[in-house]
């Protein structure tokens, strides 16, 4: 009689157990949110049975049942702690679709939907059906530790990819620049690499234990417009403020360059023989820094033209003037003789 009283509750657990599978499953993976509302549902309605038999999950009190009784205890309690694992990843899965970061937080959400089903299988194994939970621990970690040896490249770029998925210097679709020069767009972060789509339209691969490693730049942030700046010299034989106003003047006319900050002009060094002037301006996007320099400097040399600037020769031309092929500098030969060089 007891043992029909008992093998009720575990009757009804199991049919809500399967039932919420097959719900589950015809919801589909386009609905996470209907997934995650049956999967509370169902494992509200087990827990409540549970609770109304008195009976706990975690401790198996039912060691007189036998045959069918017992099948019956051990399957529930196996689709119980099931259950309680879709629901915790139902939760995760929400958090990351409300939270906008689907694809970045990929790498955070395979990383607790791992540990939640680890915990849940030693939690069958110990609860259910009895196993020695602190001797499966120790030869786990015996394992883990061989393991670690043998794949530790591999071990190094995956906790280098939580670590960048948790500290977020950047996300799919930001324009990043390391130290080394490469650049490009973030298309992919996944365990074991990121990749960065170049403007020459291929994909680079960087382990993520060496991305951690190096200093970026993310052109993205705060939001996608990028400085640029081209040095102009002029000839010294023109002031230098009607120099400055043609050379804004040439940057206001200018449509691939961003005129929200204004560009400027800073005019940096003047000699006898020409005024240096650096040309501060913004582009939309770094993949446009190379059109709009294109029209900066059509329109500048346009400008100068129109307005009798003449550009000055580079300082090495004057050098070379001077001494000629085959001739050294006075100043060279000078310092040489005396014998500071």
């Amino acid at each position: 009689m007891i043992a029909d009283q008992l093998s009720l509750p575990f009757l009804l657990i199991n049919l809500l157990g399967i039932a919420g599978i097959i719900v589950w499953h015809l919801q589909g993976r386009g609905r996470p949110t209907a997934r995650l509302i049956v999967q509370i549902l169902f494992f509200a309605a087990m827990t409540a049975i549970l609770g109304f038999s008195g009976i706990l999950p975690h401790r198996v009190d039912e060691t007189h049942l036998s045959g069918l009784a017992a099948f019956l205890a051990m399957s529930a309690r196996v689709l119980w702690w099931t259950h309680l694992a879709w629901a915790t990843i139902g939760f995760v899965r929400i958090y990351i679709v409300l939270d906008r970061r689907p694809r970045e937080a990929r790498l955070f959400q395979d990383l607790i939907i791992g540990v939640v089903y680890l915990g849940v299988a030693l939690s069958i194994m110990g609860f259910v059906f009895g196993a020695p939970i602190g001797t499966l621990t120790a030869t786990s970690g015996v394992v883990a530790i061989i393991l670690g040896l043998a794949l530790q490249n591999t071990l190094g770029d995956l906790f280098s990819g939580v670590a960048l998925t948790l500290g977020r210097p950047f996300a799919i679709g930001d324009w990043i620049q390391l130290d080394d020069g490469t650049e490009g767009r973030v298309v992919e972060n996944n365990w074991r690499s990121t990749h960065l789509l170049t403007l020459a339209n291929n994909v680079v691969v960087l382990p993520n234990s060496v991305l951690a490693k190096v200093g970026l730049t993310n052109l993205s942030r705060p939001d996608e417009t990028h400085q640029v700046f081209v040095i102009v010299r002029i000839a010294a034989t023109h002031m230098p403020h009607f120099v400055e106003e043609v050379l804004r003047t040439a940057l206001e006319g200018c449509e691939r360059i961003v005129q929200d900050p204004p560009p400027s002009v800073g005019l940096k060094a003047i000699d006898a023989v020409a005024i240096e002037a650096e040309l501060l301006f913004r582009v939309v996007g770094p993949a446009n820094r190379t059109p709009a320099r294109n029209e900066v400097i059509d329109r500048v040399d346009r400008h100068c033209k129109e307005s009798g600037l003449s550009f000055a020769m580079p300082p090495q031309s004057y050098l070379y003037a001077l001494t000629g092929p085959g001739k050294q500098p006075q100043a060279a030969m000078h310092s040489r003789s005396s014998g500071t060089l």
